[in-house]
């Protein structure tokens, strides 16, 4: 396998099922020359017709649509993201309201070089289940008067990785899950996405330069 330049930056994948406001925090900071040791390379929709494509079409970035519902099983989902991950030679998967969850076989082939940004202060309402305004309804439910945002590392366990990233947001006395979810956004997930996606970023620019192989891609058959 060809090795990467050290001064190339690392390419990223982004995958996203809907509306992709944090792809573009993500774009954003990438302009921004906040994020600038990775590039985003590709995006990746699990469904058709998301508005995170329009996004990236904009934005002049490679996306694939691998249709979750047009495919017979996981394996067949995750092959076709497979294909598309080795086509562009990504380094980096950052999951941004990716709604669908990846096998443990999919995430041993990216060990660490898997990132997700969930709606809450991890361990608090996260894991299965827990998505979307899912997760803020619980936080109202419960009474807290703190919530915020995670970014952390994919393993085999939903939400279950190491906590890259955390910031938190307070809940006002009259938030409902839209306007809570809206600030959790503005206040904390379109900031610490980006800067973990540089963090990481680094991380493995670094690793390229010791030398130490691209354990991504060697696990494939």
């Amino acid at each position: 396998m060809k090795r990467k330049k050290v001064t190339d930056p690392i390419r990223i994948a982004v995958f996203v099922s809907g509306g992709g406001t944090n792809l573009q925090a993500l774009i954003d900071a990438q302009k921004e020359k906040k994020l600038h040791s990775g590039v985003i390379s590709l995006v990746v929709s699990s469904q058709k017709g998301a508005y995170a494509l329009t996004r990236a079409n904009e934005n002049d970035i490679p996306a694939v649509i691998v249709d979750r519902k047009s495919c017979a099983d996981q394996k067949e989902f995750e092959d076709g993201i497979l294909r598309a991950l080795d086509e562009y030679k990504i380094e980096l998967i950052v999951l941004a309201g990716f709604l669908s969850i990846l096998s443990e076989d999919f995430v041993k082939r990216y060990p660490k070089r898997i990132i997700n940004v969930h709606p809450s202060l991890i361990p608090a309402f996260c894991g299965k289940g827990f998505y979307g305004l899912k997760v803020h309804e619980a936080a109202l439910e419960r009474g807290v008067k703190v919530t915020g945002a995670t970014v952390h590392f994919v393993n085999e366990i939903p939400d279950g990785g190491e906590i890259i990233l955390q910031k938190s947001v307070a809940i006002h006395k009259n938030d409902t899950p839209e306007s809570l979810q809206r600030r959790v956004m503005r206040q904390a997930e379109w900031m610490l996405l980006p800067r973990a996606a540089e963090l990481v970023s680094i991380d493995l620019l670094a690793q390229r330069e010791s030398g130490i192989p691209d354990e991504s891609n060697e696990n494939e058959e």
